[in-house]
């Protein structure tokens, strides 16, 4: 028996092979690797760089950094000071100079600092100019850094210093630091690490996965801070100048690359 379709029966019967053609595509497109794709992201403002597959035994890794600080109290005082004097003549202002320092370094080595700890660390000699185009006189400049060892008589030790060398006398700056941070490198990086490792295992769980071994770490170059006190006014007679250590922060920071199990 023949059968016939109306237009609009047609219509419909051609709609509906298409939606199973469309639905059969889609099945077969979602289906050629067996899993449906997911997007995973770091939360914001982390320092975390995932890389590979983020499923297991696939070499997923995660990218850290890790930073630990610790402070310890310097133990060292670098003074940088010289003296500047002026002459009618070269000769005569370099005197007067090389008298000043003269006078200075044999304050400090009388206080008990070592001549290897007294350096010179520069010379300067300009002429003066006023009105006329010729100099009228020269001006001389020496300088020195001196590195105090003992910081419980550093203050006499700069003291001293001054007076020797009298209105001469010019102090650029002090530094305090840490003459031996072996120790404090070992426990700052040993901090560095832990917090690395703990980066890691956060994401590793935010992702659903054990953490696995170390694969690489980097250190960057440790960074120490060094206070640096300018401007030292001359001391009233008698009197030491006063030195407050305080704290100092020796700061490591890594890179570690951990897989993901």
């Amino acid at each position: 028996m023949a059968i016939s379709f109306t237009p609009s029966q047609r219509a419909a019967a051609i709609g509906v092979a298409a939606a199973v053609l469309l639905v059969g595509a889609f099945a077969a497109g979602a289906g050629l690797d067996g899993s449906t794709p997911a997007a995973a992201s770091a939360p914001a403002g982390s320092q975390a760089v995932l890389t590979g597959q983020a499923t297991g035994g696939s070499g997923a890794r995660v990218t850290v950094t890790g930073t630990g600080n610790v402070t310890g109290t310097p133990n060292q005082l670098v003074l940088s000071m010289g003296v500047q004097t002026n002459g009618a003549s070269v000769s005569t202002a370099l005197a007067r100079a090389n008298r000043a320092v003269r006078g200075v370094t044999a304050a400090l080595t009388r206080t008990g600092v070592r001549a290897a700890d007294i350096q010179t660390s520069g010379l300067s000699i300009q002429p003066n100019y006023g009105s006329s185009p010729l100099p009228d006189g020269y001006g001389v400049s020496e300088s020195i850094q001196v590195t105090l060892r003992n910081l419980g008589t550093a203050g006499s030790q700069i003291s001293d210093a001054v007076r020797a060398g009298g209105n001469a006398t010019v102090v650029d700056g002090v530094s305090l630091n840490l003459s031996d941070n072996g120790s404090l490198l070992a426990a700052a990086r040993a901090r560095a690490v832990a917090d690395a490792r703990t980066k890691a295992a956060q994401y590793a769980r935010a992702l659903g996965q054990p953490l696995g071994a170390l694969v690489t770490m980097s250190e960057q170059s440790p960074v120490q801070q060094f206070p640096v006190f300018n401007g030292l006014a001359t001391p009233a007679a008698g009197r030491a100048v006063p030195v407050h250590p305080g704290t100092q922060q020796v700061s490591v920071t890594v890179t570690a690359v951990f897989a993901l199990a």
